[in-house]
């Protein structure tokens, strides 16, 4: 039997079982391990339909998938929905009514019964794509951090109420975080007059990327913050925010960046090249945002995926531990940074609205 790991990384406590994964390959692996390898890492990093935590092949070729299904939801032709199991891992076509559907390269694409994906001289997809509303692992990760946020917070929430300001619980573990936002973050970056406008926000922002994180750090396979359209729309309301709550000092500073100290004329030249640096520092500063968090969260995934990876290529127990005591070293670093990746988001946004809500006394 050959086992293949789908492995979504990192617990520990996996880890140990790949010494086993190896003795359990076939000693003539079919293609090239190393590509093999590159194809899971990258697979990994991707979006799904289910949550996949293993696979294996039996004797006979079939190959078995131990994972939950998500729902499949397409607009063709009025409302398609199903389990995401009739795709088969791309290895069946999904009948739904009268329609045909597969599953290529982690797009659902309209076919025939017999599955047939056609190509152009480009080697690109010419089969119809429906429009996509399904519940993916990524959407099911959010909208699960999400309900978790609203009952830790509410249930802290009505701690506070029922007890005269002082929390119970799980609630003692995050009143400390809270107050570490508010007095080291929000406070000093926006000010004591308009930071509670922003506090909401920030600690939203905080909690649900951190949570996100650390669901990554998990055998489930999310690499939410990974996904740079996730990020995009974290780092889009931060930019929306900021541009929206924006003072007349805010905007004078942008458009008159030298301010009244200098002629009018002798300015002209100077503003010629600050006023266009500064509104493209508008943009620059979301976009700073949005990529710090995808790289760095991306990157983590990759090495300790291609770690665990040098196990089925060393294929002996010194190049297997030593792989297994980098993959843990890393493992416990990236725990470190799945927080300070949350912490370093809030702060910058925290920034920015500082800039946004900044008022000057006028003379």
């Amino acid at each position: 039997m050959r086992i293949q790991i789908r492995a979504h990384f990192a617990l520990p406590i996996a880890l140990l079982f790949m010494p086993f994964l190896i003795q359990a390959k076939d000693s003539k692996p079919s293609g090239d391990l190393k590509t093999e390898i590159k194809e899971y890492i990258f697979h990994h990093l991707e979006d799904a339909y289910d949550f996949s935590l293993f696979s294996y092949t039996k004797d006979n070729g079939d190959h078995k998938y131990i994972g939950m299904p998500l729902p499949v939801i397409l607009w063709d032709n009025g409302l398609q929905i199903f389990s995401s199991s009739k795709l088969q891992h791309g290895e069946g076509v999904a009948q739904v009514g009268s329609n045909f559907y597969k599953l290529d390269h982690g797009k659902i694409f309209k076919t025939n019964a017999l599955g047939v994906i056609n190509l152009d001289a480009g080697k690109q997809v010419t089969n119809e794509a429906p429009l996509d509303f399904s519940v993916t692992k990524g959407v099911f990760s959010m909208l699960l951090i999400a309900f978790l946020m609203f009952f830790l917070f509410n249930r802290l929430a009505k701690s506070y109420l029922k007890n005269g300001g002082v929390p119970t619980g799980i609630g003692r573990f995050f009143e400390p975080i809270i107050i570490y936002l508010r007095d080291e973050i929000a406070k000093p970056n926006i000010g004591e007059r308009k930071y509670r406008s922003y506090m909401s926000f920030l600690l939203t922002v905080f909690f649900f990327i951190w949570f996100l994180n650390m669901l990554g750090l998990t055998p489930l396979g999310v690499n939410v913050t990974g996904n740079i359209a996730v990020t995009f729309g974290l780092a889009i309301t931060t930019f929306i925010i900021t541009n929206l709550t924006g003072t007349k000092d805010y905007w004078l500073h942008i458009f008159d960046p030298l301010g009244g100290s200098m002629k009018w004329y002798s300015k002209i030249f100077l503003y010629i090249i600050l006023i266009p640096i500064e509104i493209l520092g508008i943009f620059i500063k979301p976009f700073s945002l949005l990529i710090r968090l995808y790289a760095n969260m991306q990157a983590g995934h990759i090495v300790i995926m291609s770690l665990i990876g040098l196990m089925f290529i060393f294929k002996s127990w010194i190049g297997s531990s030593l792989s297994f005591g980098l993959t843990f070293a890393i493992a416990i670093i990236e725990l470190l940074v799945a927080f300070l990746q949350a912490y370093i988001f809030t702060m910058l946004s925290a920034l920015y609205f500082g800039f946004a809500a900044q008022e000057h006394e006028s003379h």
